[in-house]
């Protein structure tokens, strides 16, 4: 909680949506942060169907104002350095949570998942200021306007690949059963998110990315 509340602080000084922490502390045995309460709507929520390319749209700009700041200017640091240790810590501990893994990787071991893992890190990364976790269900936005109202549930911001944000929330547009969006909504984010970027989305990044978020 620590560390979410300083990656929140340092979130609203950047400019971003977060909700303001009132109060944070703790003690060898127990941790706290009280936060002030963000209105809006999850972007998870079953949103009009003439509303849900506006929710993409509202997703994409906040990725793109996301990773468009200085990663170099942000402490925390989230690089395949540190996520691949923690992912062969979780292993070792046993806190992987093997019943809710992807459909692909259904009865998989935990060293099955790490071999794979390690076969598939990508040699380089494209580093920007990511959340760690970008689904719909930590983004609310105003449920008229379906602007970004605030960005929640921060405690994996840090410097890494923009492809693991990328990975997260195109996998959830991409699902076409309710509340989720489906492949229309996908192309919809992708074309704002790629608005003044020049690089170009890497299928095999966002297949790493998401094999790296079954350990977490």
């Amino acid at each position: 909680l620590l560390g979410e509340a300083e990656r929140l602080v340092w979130l609203a000084e950047m400019g971003i949506p977060v909700p303001r922490v009132v109060e944070s502390g703790g003690d060898e045995k127990v941790a706290w942060l009280v936060t002030e309460a963000v209105p809006g709507r999850p972007a998870s929520a079953r949103w009009p169907r003439e509303q849900r390319m506006d929710v993409a749209v509202a997703l994409a700009g906040l990725a793109r104002s996301l990773h468009a700041l200085d990663w170099e200017r942000c402490p925390f640091d989230r690089s395949l350095a540190v996520t691949v240790p923690q992912a062969a810590r979780a292993v070792a501990e046993g806190s992987v949570d093997l019943e809710d893994l992807d459909e692909e990787r259904e009865g998989w071991s935990g060293e099955r998942l790490l071999a794979e893992l390690e076969r598939t890190r990508p040699a380089d990364e494209d580093l920007a200021v990511c959340h760690g976790d970008l689904c719909p269900d930590n983004v609310l936005l105003d449920p008229r306007t379906c602007e970004v109202t605030g960005l929640i549930d921060v405690g994996r911001v840090g410097r890494a690949d923009r492809h693991s944000d990328l990975a997260l929330v195109l996998r959830e547009l991409a699902h076409e059963e309710d509340p989720w969006f489906g492949p229309e909504c996908s192309a919809a984010f992708l074309r704002e998110y790629g608005r003044g970027w020049d690089g170009a989305v890497s299928e095999e990044k966002l297949a790493f990315y998401r094999l790296l978020d079954e350990f977490f």
